[in-house]
């Protein structure tokens, strides 16, 4: 069997969703699809979510503009009146009915419960549509069978609840094409819960673990993984096969085209990752496995951006190894900031997060009373694989070097702009 995985960008509109439905006709074999919410719907319930939280009624605006949006896609993919837009309807009623009322609880909560209905909405109009087409799929709610801790945002997987769930939700004697969703998930007790911002992958990866799929295939609008993002660095090309390590090292340091926690499960089983384009569907993409035939090897150049770099000191001037490593790590684990870079001394730590500012705000305020904290905003980790000097020289010049970190094959630099006198 196989997992397809459509993202948000290859669903945007109903030619999309016509695209996805030819794709998914030509495959024989057994078939996982998961999808994402379409286009910029996350982003829009996070508008949504935030106007509601801070009590501000421009909420119900923003809802009725993801619902016109989602109207639209139904109209132009089935004749009206059509029972799509009533189960779309009906979801959305009980999303208004959840915003009425009064009590909020914490933000990751409420993030779960609110965003989690973008990937609900597509795949329903995308199980409808390829009923149209004549496919017989079989939806399936993701947040019963994929079962996590309560860490909202970013929960874990409780892997044997969920072995047994997928195991018998995915029956491959009753259906032989599915559909679910992305990112989204639910802890035992039925509550939502996410698997962090652009976790579709990773469900996929997950499905594929337990199902022992063949292969597991993401579906973008680009032709692969590049050596580089071709929206920063113009001339970047595209890589025909990547090992599974080093895919994990490009979505760690920033790579955005897959999710990071997606090669493990799929390494796990040995199970081969490709990265097609859905606009050219028989172009071969990017194969990730095991032992890729590399042609030549390239400089891989990846930027993160929105990164504080927090340079950490105990006020006593102890050592910051041992107990003082471990306080601040529990900290950071305590406030859910996700650590991208390390570098230690005697006395001072230096760690790069993600421009989360009230989870950084916290952070910093729970260790200051033991630690001194200066912090650089605004800047951007630049991670060099395979480096040579002038690939260093390319991506440095014109920014200011906080922290270099080097090994044999990887280069890392905090940097942030010159300032430029005038």
């Amino acid at each position: 069997m196989q997992v397809y995985k459509f993202g948000g960008a290859s669903v945007k509109d109903a030619q999309g969703i016509k695209n996805l439905a030819g794709i998914v006709s030509q495959e024989t074999r057994n078939l996982v699809v998961v999808v994402s919410a379409f286009g910029k719907t996350t982003n829009a319930l996070e508008m949504v979510l935030k106007s509601w939280i801070n009590g501000e009624k421009i909420y119900k605006e923003h809802l009725n503009n993801i619902y016109s949006y989602h109207v639209t896609i139904t109209d132009d993919l089935f004749t009206s009146p059509n029972s799509t837009k009533s189960l779309i309807d009906n979801s959305f009623d009980n999303l208004k009915q959840y915003l009425r009322k009064a009590d909020h609880k914490d933000y990751d909560f409420e993030y779960d419960q609110v965003v989690s209905y973008g990937e609900i909405w597509s795949t329903l109009i995308v199980a409808e549509y390829l009923r149209k087409a004549g496919l017989k799929p079989e939806w399936i709610d993701i947040r019963q069978i994929i079962i996590t801790d309560d860490r909202y945002r970013d929960a874990n997987i409780l892997w044997e609840e969920s072995n047994i769930r997928i195991k018998k939700a995915f029956d491959f004697n009753k259906s032989s094409l599915f559909i679910t969703q992305g990112f989204i998930s639910g802890t035992s007790n039925g509550t939502c819960t996410t698997l962090g911002r652009e976790g579709s992958d990773y469900t996929a990866a997950i499905l594929a673990s337990i199902l022992d799929a063949e292969s597991v295939t993401v579906w973008k609008d680009v032709p692969g993984l590049f050596n580089a993002d071709p929206k920063w660095l113009s001339d970047a090309q595209k890589l025909n096969e990547v090992s599974y390590r080093e895919a994990v090292e490009m979505t760690f340091s920033g790579a955005k085209v897959i999710h990071p926690k997606t090669i493990k499960p799929l390494h796990n089983k040995n199970i081969p990752l490709h990265v097609r384009s859905f606009l050219v569907p028989y172009d071969e993409g990017t194969l990730v496995k095991a032992d890729p035939i590399l042609e030549r090897v390239l400089p891989v150049f990846v930027r993160k951006e929105n990164q504080i770099l927090l340079s950490i000191l105990p006020k006593d001037f102890s050592f910051v190894m041992g107990e003082n490593l471990s306080n601040i790590f529990h900290v950071f684990m305590s406030h859910g900031n996700k650590v991208n870079l390390v570098e230690a001394s005697a006395v001072s730590i230096d760690v790069c997060v993600d421009d989360e500012r009230a989870k950084v705000n916290a952070l910093m305020a729970d260790l200051e009373p033991e630690y001194s904290i200066i912090y650089n905003e605004k800047v951007e980790i630049l991670s060099i694989r395979h480096y040579t000097q002038e690939a260093v020289e390319r991506i440095t010049s014109g920014r200011e070097i906080l922290l270099e970190q080097r090994t044999r094959n990887s280069v890392r630099f905090v940097v942030r702009q010159k300032l430029t006198l005038k």
